[in-house]
């Protein structure tokens, strides 16, 4: 597979991000794709691994078959590249633009590993550019309706999926627009929203149906023969001390997703102009927070992390070919190094307390350094309480659970950790209904989502052909 020296050949290469300077002043791509050579030389780095452990459970969800296609991309037989991906991976445009590349770092060559989501991402651009892409209609209609409700990643590919098995599929997605987390939740220079809407247009070629701003009650989905609840872990974590209620106090998501709205709709988003921003989370996120506040022309941004900083390398404990919890700086940290002088980044800390104004608008916030117990907690260190200006807190810690409306609404009841997940660990929740994506596991990746996607609407499937 690929050239057999080629890793010794060519070193590694990503896409490289457009200079900072440049890109803070607006919300397009991050990075500048690399031509047709480069990525057939980045192709060739693939080996024929006794044990391609990319495509294995440590490395791709959806298990893509990532050795066969880097072969034929090196080859330049890019349209048979494509299609090889294209047999278990939904949205290539999507996972080659914020997939974390679990597979690159499980990659024999370790750190150095094939950069093969670049190569996914040229791909299927190419495929779309070449008309490649084109609409896959079943070759018949089973005449069964399957609803999926909510079209972030999970959805998307739970529908896309049970639409290529021959039955009718209708989304329901609550907000004006398809694409769920892809749509709202991440900043379109990470993901631009015409890739999400271009993905979407394709979908309804093929067959698909989106509801768009519908609650999917019991009495809407009463007509389908099954149903799949993809509603992502809607719920964020708060943090546990007064003023939450403060003019000023967000949570991120709600933050990023009216600033994509405004982008969207060619009004001024600039949410955090002249603000001191303090953001909460040290995930990508609260990245994502970052670097959407200083193209906003935030007067200062620092980020909390209430864990110590990930050491530099792997530890003895964290070996290859698991995914490296080591420090990372992203995009939005670079920024604010290029523009502040100095990582926003402050570990071992958090919020004891919000400060208001007689308005209720937040006016700053007392942090205080914490340090980890014998017993594995962190814990406030007495005295070293700080106060740092702040008009804009934006809360980046996670989510716990998925959305309590949707629950009510079916009367389901979510488990200790706030998920639909069946006590068999399947996808089906009883009778017509099963679970998918976040909804299902608990907060995850965007591949994670697609793939679990892909195994309720396999499920699903099995359900209506015995009905």
């Amino acid at each position: 597979m690929g050239k057999a020296t080629g890793f010794l050949e060519y070193s590694r290469k990503e896409n490289p991000f457009r200079d900072a300077g440049e890109r803070l002043h607006d919300y397009a791509d991050l990075h500048t794709a690399q031509g047709t050579e480069e990525r057939h030389c980045q192709a060739g780095r693939c080996m024929n691994c006794g044990v391609p452990f990319c495509q294995s459970s440590f490395g791709c969800p959806l298990h893509n078959l990532i050795p066969e296609w880097n072969d034929l991309l090196w080859r330049g037989e890019e349209r048979e590249a494509l299609e090889r991906l294209m047999e278990t991976a939904p949205f290539p445009e999507f996972t080659g633009r914020v997939c974390p590349a679990l597979c690159e770092k499980a990659c024999n060559l370790a750190d150095d590993g094939v950069t093969n989501r670049d190569n996914e991402l040229y791909l299927i651009e190419k495929g779309f550019a070449e008309s490649w892409v084109r609409p896959r209609l079943p070759r018949e209609r089973t005449g069964k309706r399957a609803a999926v409700v909510g079209s972030g990643p999970s959805g998307l590919a739970t529908a896309d999926l049970l639409n290529r098995l021959g039955h009718s599929v209708t989304v329901f997605e609550r907000a004006d627009r398809a694409g769920g987390l892809l749509m709202y939740g991440i900043p379109n220079m990470k993901l631009p929203k015409d890739i999400v809407a271009r993905r979407i247009r394709l979908m309804e070629e093929e067959g698909v149906t989106f509801r768009l701003n519908t609650e999917a009650d019991a009495e809407a989905l009463e007509k389908f023969d099954a149903v799949v609840l993809c509603g992502g872990a809607r719920k964020p974590r708060s943090l546990n001390v007064e003023h939450m209620d403060a003019e000023g106090v967000r949570f991120a998501v709600d933050f990023l997703s009216e600033t994509t709205g405004k982008l969207l709709a060619g009004e001024d988003c600039n949410l955090a102009k002249g603000l001191h921003v303090l953001v909460i989370g040290g995930g990508d996120t609260g990245n994502d927070c970052v670097g959407t506040v200083l193209r906003q022309g935030c007067a200062s941004v620092t980020q909390l992390e209430m864990m110590p900083a990930p050491p530099e390398f792997r530890t003895a404990g964290n070996p290859w070919p698991e995914w490296p919890r080591t420090l990372r700086t992203d995009y939005g940290q670079l920024e604010a190094i290029c523009v502040q002088g100095s990582d926003p980044r402050i570990y071992e800390t958090t919020v004891k307390r919000i400060l208001t104004d007689e308005q209720n608008h937040i006016t700053g916030a007392e942090t205080v350094k914490l340090r980890r117990t014998a017993e594995g907690k962190m814990e406030p260190i007495a005295g070293s309480e700080q106060t740092l200006a702040c008009e804009l807190m934006l809360i980046a810690a996670g989510f716990v659970g998925c959305d309590g409306k949707t629950l009510e609404t079916l009367s389901l009841i979510a488990d200790g950790r706030g998920r639909l997940m069946p006590e068999d660990s399947s996808h089906y929740l009883g009778g017509k209904l099963f679970s998918a994506g976040d909804m299902r596991t608990g907060q995850s990746l965007v591949v994670r989502a697609l793939a679990d996607g892909r195994a309720a609407a396999l499920e699903a499937d099995a359900l209506l052909r015995r009905a």
